[in-house]
């Protein structure tokens, strides 16, 4: 399993007018989430896409709002994978406030695409490379 932590504050655009964040902005926390969790483990989305030719769209979305998350208010955007990509790759996401309350919780679910082609395909051999170490047994 690998987590990563992400401070995202939330920006006064991004609120309704309860001041609280917009329950449509969720979705691109995630993907703050996903991205800076692949940056962290020495993988780049850009260089995925544009030097491997592999993209990654979302298949399923899954999330539940357990309580609002404030204008001004510092989270915790926390990204874990649980088990090796296959043809899909699954991300738990919460979201975490100022207190370490959960704010917000759920999945999402991506496939691999190679771009060129637009076939879906087994996760790249570079990132697994990449993610076998830290799944493997001592």
């Amino acid at each position: 399993m690998l987590t990563y932590d992400y401070p995202k504050r939330v920006r006064y655009g991004e609120t309704d007018r309860m001041g609280y964040l917009y329950y449509g902005n969720y979705a691109q926390y995630y993907e703050i989430g996903r991205v800076e969790w692949l940056r962290n483990f020495g993988i780049s989305y850009k260089e995925m896409e544009e030097v491997q030719g592999i993209i990654m769209p979302v298949v399923s979305l899954q999330m539940r709002f357990v309580r609002p998350a404030l204008y001004d208010e510092l989270l915790n955007i926390r990204t874990t994978l649980k088990a090796l990509p296959d043809r899909f790759v699954t991300f738990q996401m919460e979201i975490f406030n100022e207190s370490n309350k959960l704010v917000n919780g759920g999945t999402v679910r991506l496939c691999f695409v190679h771009s060129p082609s637009g076939k879906s395909v087994y996760a790249p051999d570079f990132l697994l490379q990449k993610l076998k170490p830290y799944f493997e047994k001592n």
